[in-house]
């Protein structure tokens, strides 16, 4: 499975991308305004960063105008997926652009039907989410369990990106059902180190070593 980090913090890239944590980057609008920072800028430095795919999203409507941001998108980096929203402006869009040998990332998808629709045009990545699902009292690993049941039904190539992710259980499901890939702000990547057993583990262990009174070197 996958990482990509849900930010577009880049100093929180940089940690984990130090550690082999990413596979990929994405963005929305809603945190390139959290980082206060010039979109093509931010986006650039973090494709710098990045090997792999970085999302970046169209603010359009209307199809042609997304595909014209989607252009000027692409233009920053040659590893950038254009992120489109999945209306059927956006389907317009996806399947213009992936034409075009562009990546694109189809988000805000809520249904299988909307799932399948995005393979169509030709998807490289459908971003169903989970949490949002989970808001208004749905089971949004129930979609991820029936995107990759159809998908694998008739082999569509289209990687199930599983955004939304609010714990670390949505990604160890996720990595169970069989996501290609998840997306997660950084806290939640680095929450899956943490286990109570664990820290009660090292506690025991720090405890006993102090009644040695040895130290490792000088």
């Amino acid at each position: 499975m996958k990482f990509f980090v849900d930010t577009a913090d880049v100093d929180a890239i940089r940690e984990l991308n130090e550690l082999g944590m990413v596979d990929g980057v994405t963005t929305n609008p809603s945190l390139i305004l959290k980082s206060g920072r010039d979109i093509t800028e931010v986006t650039r430095e973090i494709c710098e960063m990045v090997d792999g795919p970085v999302s970046a999203e169209v603010v359009a409507e209307k199809a042609d105008d997304m595909i014209r941001e989607g252009k000027l998108l692409a233009e920053i980096a040659e590893n950038i997926a254009i992120k489109v929203p999945l209306t059927w402006d956006g389907l317009k869009a996806c399947r213009a652009l992936s034409d075009d040998g562009h990546m694109v990332n189809v988000t805000l998808c809520f249904s299988a039907a909307q799932a399948i629709l995005a393979a169509k045009a030709g998807a490289t990545f459908i971003s169903p989410f989970i949490g949002r699902l989970d808001d208004i009292h749905l089971d949004g690993m129930d979609l991820i369990e029936d995107i990759r049941t159809i998908y694998d039904n008739y082999g569509y190539e289209t990687q199930i990106l599983a955004a939304s992710i609010r714990s670390v259980n949505h990604i160890i499901e996720s990595g169970r059902i069989g996501a290609d890939v998840i997306t997660a702000p950084p806290a939640v990547i680095k929450a899956m180190a943490g286990h109570p057993l664990t820290d009660k583990g090292l506690a025991q262990f720090n405890a006993d070593w102090a009644k040695t009174g040895q130290k490792i070197g000088k």
